[in-house]
């Protein structure tokens, strides 16, 4: 075949240079991972295409509601970009395929939607994005279907906790034939200037955070996290004697995502079963969305930001027949923060990767000088804990003068 000439850096290149079952690549933002990955996804489907394979290529995350959530926009720039692959593949509007027919792109989330995959055709190849959140469920259920000896599995993502399933079974113990590769900014030789001036901000006004996100280190447990020890991710069922469920949402648009969730509680523990979350929701999509992924919610009371009773007031007529606004207070997400610490635990489903990276990251201010903790909560990731405060509201009470205030 005509040699290729593709666009990836060479941390990259060199990790593909090896022969290798499983290819890691971890970093910080703008590492430039996506986007090579996608490329070389174009050209490992071409070959083995060419050498007469016919199957899968599996383009995976933990969850995937949606085809806009996944690779596929980046596998079609990435096809795009060199004539002999855009020549090669079959390129739809929901679709990539070779034209010879042999092998199609497949876009999936590991939890749900995998058995549905592997019952229709060999799966010869897997690239896995965002895999700080896949669960060990997921990794258990995905590496035994992929059959083939010269099938390889990628794996992507920003590391951010040493006890993350990824992190145990690729990089801590990594599996025989493996190659791991840290990738951050400056591997990246086309990481863009507005980037860089977005990290260079950060390291001047967001110390605390900056190794995690520029850097690729793991986000360190502080003080200043507000649910630090405070909750873990385990499977559950709940049980019928349990109380709840509880529904709470919290609206967004442009830039936050709109959110609900169910919860429950039993022996003094805090149970987060479900979520739904999407930016740019029309509030005309919301209701099918939400009970699309939390069903029966519409059977139930639902508790939502007050300061939007218009479209409480829409959702109400248009398939959440009992939602309503929650109550409100000076003070009353400092007091509803105290009661979701007041439990002596709190269980995250593996379900819920939003819920649980909202409380890796929820967090009190710390001054940038003295790196004293503020009583000042950080209005920021916090959208899913936020519906979470007002599902629980008839068990907050209020206490008076707030001790804290959001930032």
């Amino acid at each position: 075949m005509t040699e290729l000439r593709v666009k990836v850096s060479q941390k990259v290149a060199a990790n593909f240079a090896q022969p290798a079952t499983f290819r890691v690549f971890k970093g910080g933002r703008g590492g430039g991972k996506t986007a090579p990955l996608a490329i070389m996804a174009a050209v490992y489907v071409m070959r083995m295409a060419m050498s007469g394979k016919e199957g899968v290529f599996l383009c995976g995350r933990e969850h995937l509601n949606s085809l806009d959530e996944s690779s596929l926009q980046e596998i079609k720039s990435a096809i795009r970009s060199d004539p002999m692959l855009e020549a090669f593949f079959d390129v739809g509007e929901k679709y990539v395929r070779t034209k010879c027919k042999r092998i199609s792109f497949v876009f999936a989330g590991l939890r749900h939607n995998l058995d549905s995959v592997k019952s229709k055709a060999r799966i010869i190849g897997a690239w896995i994005e965002e895999a700080e959140n896949v669960s060990e469920v997921a990794w258990r259920k995905l590496l035994p279907t992929i059959r083939d000896d010269d099938a390889e599995i990628w794996i992507s993502y920003n590391p951010e906790s040493a006890d993350s399933a990824t992190h145990k079974r690729f990089v801590e113990n990594p599996p025989a034939s493996c190659i791991i590769t840290e990738v951050n900014w400056r591997d990246n030789p086309w990481f863009p200037d507005m980037l860089n001036q977005q990290r260079l901000d950060d390291h001047r006004l967001r110390p605390d955070i900056y190794d995690h996100v520029w850097e690729g280190a793991f986000l360190t447990m502080t003080e200043a996290q507000i649910f630090a020890g405070k909750f873990d991710v385990n499977e559950f069922e709940p049980a019928p004697f349990w109380s709840g469920p509880y529904y709470g949402i919290d609206f967004g648009f442009a830039q936050d995502p709109t959110v609900a969730v169910e919860c429950f509680i039993h022996d003094k523990t805090l149970y987060i079963r479900r979520e739904a979350g999407k930016v740019k929701l029309e509030l005309d999509a919301t209701s099918q969305f939400i009970i699309d992924r939390i069903p029966g919610i519409d059977r139930h009371a639902i508790r939502a930001d007050s300061a939007r009773p218009e479209s409480i007031s829409y959702l109400k007529r248009h398939g959440l027949p009992n939602m309503q606004g929650v109550k409100k207070w000076p003070g009353s997400v400092a007091d509803g923060v105290e009661h979701m610490k007041s439990y002596e635990q709190i269980v995250i489903h593996p379900d819920c990767t939003s819920v649980a990276r909202e409380f890796r990251l929820y967090s009190y201010k710390v001054d940038r000088l003295s790196e004293d903790i503020l009583p000042v909560v950080v209005d920021a990731n916090n959208h899913y804990i936020d519906a979470i405060r007002y599902a629980l509201g008839p068990m907050i009470k209020s206490k008076g003068a707030p001790s804290i205030r959001s930032l």
